[in-house]
């Protein structure tokens, strides 16, 4: 480890603090449907879009009509991108002649987008068309980070109305998170990132001569647009099979940390918000403080083990950091600063390969995911997440103190409480038994490119990040068959809306309630007991649940590779 590494991630964590109360600001103004500078310009595109689609703004739904909204909008965009790709042959924008794909992976394809997941189990500069890219993909980008941001929204109604069956609107928070918040950044930031490197053209390849004189054709595309909207809505589908990785995608240490930057932007700035939302902006800070000790926990653990390199290359006489799986361009310290930041939330980019970590430095990432990512988390999808666990941990602190809990002025009753522990205990139940079922099934084992730890490894992380809708992966994983095209569908599909729509019941019952003002025996949700109890609930839930299945993968990686051994 170096100073010019730890100066790295605090400098990341620093601007990422003082980014949450501008945005967050923006975003409460979304929140309330209130007029933004934007709105001069943008405003008659809103008013055209409801017109055409025969949307009322202003009336409210229940949370079962948010939901049921929310699930056929989501179906409805599955079935295009579904049909795009399959057609992709016969549609233009398709210089190099493209096949459609098969069934099986346009399948998984178009759910991973739709659930905000973004898992590619293929090479997108050799299997999709510029068309596909753009039409089939980018939109997604937008809608299914717009689409977790309204769900958050509607719980942050939940806590924040009073005796009301209504959370909102989904489509009008669907449009105004779209129009006002995610198109205009994007934009500008699309142009920062050509400005850095990143291109940006309908051209598909480009001739090029090497520096030893050889003939090269590079792919090339409308990147730089795609990368913009797939770091800023925690998306992660990279245009290029290596992600951010590649060049193209990601040129320079500037360009790297803005990308960072960019995953945590919108997730800190809701915390932010549910603070205003409540009446409390200390609430939020708290929130973000907890997020903050689990963030810089997991980042010194990456980078310490990463830092200290391979046991056994140093027993051979080969001693330095471990370099196995990363650009030179951004070396350890920035390499696995970004696994955890692109964990920690669900973005799922890389710019190194999380297979060639150390067993523990790839473990962190792996347990962001298997939290929940709700260490920042998704655009919308962290900070449900997140309350999620405070509920649990707000009722458990109840029980100690043997008095009703209540949080921001709710009561928390057995209704909420046993909702939440539904939310939360679909990502374990997925997640373990997929990889049980990959781990013994002729078609699971042939799908692993390593044997004993490491292969299993594998395989937990591939349903990990599928049921956690981040869509990072091992790479040495062979994905593309049918038996893991339809598996990790479902299981994005389960761990995605299996946990939105109890959150959105949880909005529902919590806006019914009437306002509980706080006395002297409330249990204090500001400071930092309240902190030091949520860190403990979410490690004691995460630990008991996974602590077997890391067991058998990367714990028993590292204690082979300290005593010297191989599997």
């Amino acid at each position: 480890m170096t100073l010019s590494g730890w100066a790295l991630i605090l400098v990341f964590t620093a601007i990422t603090l003082a980014l949450a109360k501008p945005i967050g600001l923006w975003l409460f103004a979304l929140y309330e449907g209130r007029r933004t500078p934007l709105h001069r310009v943008l405003g008659p595109v809103e008013r055209a879009f409801y017109r055409l689609s025969g949307i009322d703004p202003t009336r409210e739904q229940t949370w079962r009509q948010y939901a049921v909204a929310m699930l056929l909008f989501q179906v409805a965009t599955a079935l295009a991108t579904y049909a795009i790709l399959r057609l992709q042959a016969v549609l233009p924008l398709n210089p190099r002649g493209l096949p459609g794909l098969s069934g099986d992976l346009a399948m998984n394809t178009a759910v991973s987008f739709v659930t905000n997941t973004n898992w590619q189990a293929y090479a997108g500069e050799s299997t999709l068309s510029n068309l596909s890219q753009m039409l089939a993909l980018v939109p997604h980008n937008f809608l299914s980070a717009a689409t977790g941001i309204a769900v958050a929204f509607a719980l942050f109604r939940g806590f924040a109305r009073r005796q009301t069956q209504f959370v909102g609107n989904f489509w009008a928070d669907l449009t105004r998170v779209t129009l006002y918040l995610l198109l205009p950044i994007a934009a500008v930031y699309a142009l920062v990132l050509v400005a850095g490197g990143v291109p940006q053209t309908f051209a598909s390849t480009i001739d090029a001569t090497t520096l030893e004189g050889a003939h090269q054709t590079l792919v090339v595309g409308p990147v730089a647009s795609q990368e913009a909207i797939k770091m800023l809505g925690t998306n992660g589908g990279g245009f290029f099979n290596v992600n951010s990785a590649h060049p193209f995608e990601n040129p320079t240490a500037i360009v790297n940390l803005l990308e960072m930057l960019s995953i945590f932007a919108i997730g800190v700035g809701l915390t932010w918000c549910f603070g205003k939302a409540v009446g409390d902006t200390r609430q939020g800070w708290a929130i973000l403080s907890a997020m903050m000790v689990l963030f810089l926990a997991g980042v010194a653990v990456t980078y310490w083990q990463e830092a200290a390199g391979n046991p056994l290359l140093h027993h051979a006489g080969l001693p330095g950091a471990n370099m196995e799986g990363k650009e030179t361009r951004f070396g350890t310290a920035a390499s696995a600063l970004f696994a955890v930041v692109t964990t920690a939330a669900s973005c799922g980019a890389v710019n190194a390969m999380h297979d060639s970590f150390m067993p523990l430095g790839g473990m962190i990432p792996m347990f962001n995911i298997e939290l929940g990512e709700i260490v920042v988390g998704g655009v919308g999808s962290g900070i449900y997440g997140f309350l999620l666990f405070a509920l649990l941990a707000v009722f458990i602190a109840g029980l100690m103190v043997g008095r009703t809990p209540e949080y921001v002025g709710k009561k928390i009753e057995g209704r909420e409480v046993k909702l939440a522990v539904l939310a939360i205990v679909v990502l374990p139940l997925c997640i373990l038994g997929g990889t049980a079922l990959a781990a013994v099934l002729p078609a699971g084992l042939a799908g692993p490119l390593n044997k004993g730890p490491h292969g299993f490894s594998e395989i937990l992380y591939a349903f990990t990040s599928a049921t956690g809708n981040n869509g990072s992966a091992f790479g040495g994983i062979s994905a593309n068959t049918p038996f893991y095209n339809g598996l990790l569908a479902i299981a994005m599909w389960v761990g995605r809306f299996f946990m939105m729509v109890p959150v959105l019941a949880i909005a529902g019952s919590l806006a019914q309630k009437k306002y509980t003002p706080e006395t002297a025996g409330s249990f204090p949700t500001t400071g930092a007991l309240w902190i030091g109890l949520l860190v403990g609930i979410i490690l004691i839930v995460g630990g008991l649940t996974f602590l077997p299945a890391l067991a058998l993968g990367p714990i028993a990686e590292q204690v082979a590779m300290l005593a010297g051994t191989t599997f």
